[in-house]
């Protein structure tokens, strides 16, 4: 039987509960959500020498300053970058690893793992699985990939795993028949989802309400949106706010 519960109660902090302080999906951030007590969600990619990374973007711009793409540097190139704080200045906090972020979190709250994968399914998702094989702790996995969700289907099957999903635009997804299949989950059937991640501001729709799963909203950042949706989700993934228990 799946440990389900964790994913439909308490708020998940996106990225980690990040501040002007604490860089997203840093080390800082997940410490200071382990204080609060909230799951994390955090993503994970591959450097160019096959280390997995917690880092949301594929190019190191935004968050670190520095020109380059995550896949086309290796990890000892990452560990020379700082996360940008609040303020857009480096911060103390470098980019962690997976194995990193397993050895700070210990099992002391649930983690939400992202597959940021919009390639080729097999050395993220193996990788990613291996380590989290020895994990003690309680997590899940998701993916906007329906084939990267299909790989723990397979090789992990006792982990809870979600689709990721929204109305996607032209310059997120080329063609419209790719993007109709995932706005549509039309691809669950290959996947088999335990539940949904669906962008709050395209909740509710009747794609979602049809497969009957449970739902997470993202990425929630008021108390008024999570009002609003907590008749329609089942739990929200949310950042720079406090929750309220509705």
């Amino acid at each position: 039987m799946k440990d389900m519960q964790w994913l439909l109660t308490k708020p998940i902090a996106h990225r980690g509960l990040h501040n002007a302080e604490f860089p997203e999906n840093s080390l800082g951030a997940f410490m200071n959500a382990i204080d609060k007590g909230y799951p994390i969600e955090l993503d994970v990619r591959l450097t160019d020498d096959g280390t997995v990374v917690v880092f949301h973007d594929d190019a190191l711009g935004r968050m670190t300053g520095k020109d380059g793409y995550v896949s086309k540097i290796s990890s000892n190139e990452l560990n020379e970058c700082k996360l940008l704080n609040g303020e857009k200045k480096p911060s103390e906090f470098g980019i962690p690893t997976l194995k990193e972020v397993l050895e700070l979190v210990d099992g002391r709250v649930p983690l939400l793992v992202e597959i940021k994968n919009t390639g080729s399914v097999g050395a993220l998702e193996k990788k990613t699985a291996t380590l989290l094989a020895d994990y003690k702790g309680k997590f899940a996995v998701q993916s906007f990939n329906p084939f990267s969700v299909e790989y723990f289907k397979v090789n992990m099957p006792d982990v809870p795993r979600g689709i990721l999903s929204c109305y996607f635009t032209k310059d997120e997804v080329k063609g419209l028949i790719k993007r109709n299949l995932l706005k549509k989950l039309k691809l669950n059937k290959i996947c088999k989802p335990d539940f949904v991640s669906y962008c709050a501001d395209h909740l509710p729709n009747k794609y979602v309400t049809k497969t009957k799963l449970p739902v997470l909203a993202w990425t929630v950042r008021s108390n008024e949106k999570a009002e609003v949706l907590c008749t329609i989700a089942n739990n929200i993934i949310f950042e720079k706010f406090t929750p309220r228990e509705y």
